[in-house]
């Protein structure tokens, strides 16, 4: 079973920067995309953005500008650089990975704190 292994939360001071890591244990086939997603506490969960295997993203509204998502293929890593942060940003972040005759996959979530 592909475990992931997400890096990268913690705390941080609006206007600062974090970068996000999951890495999948192996390779995944027949990708159809790979994201981020995150939850606020007492808030559903929401797409920040994924991004297809030809490249191309999609970033959720409140992010765009300031998020970049991107991935290694040959790392089976997908990552979330995270710019101009914001209080509101504050959630657990989990990567998600949807393939094609599969259930999605899930990390198990890092924390993201912005604080003063």
């Amino acid at each position: 079973q592909v475990q992931f292994v997400e890096s990268g939360g913690g705390l941080v001071q609006p206007g600062g920067s974090l970068r996000l890591s999951c890495a999948a244990s192996e390779k995944i086939f027949n990708i159809r995309a790979m994201g981020w997603y995150r939850q606020a506490p007492g808030k559903q969960r929401e797409l920040v953005a994924d991004i297809l295997p030809g490249g191309s993203t999609n970033y959720a509204d409140s992010v765009k500008g300031r998020f970049t998502i991107s991935r290694d293929n040959a790392k089976n890593t997908v990552y979330l650089q995270m710019d101009s942060l914001k209080p509101e940003d504050t959630a657990v972040y989990y990567c998600n990975v949807r393939a094609l005759y599969s259930a999605p996959y899930w990390g198990q979530g890092t924390q993201v704190t912005v604080s003063s």
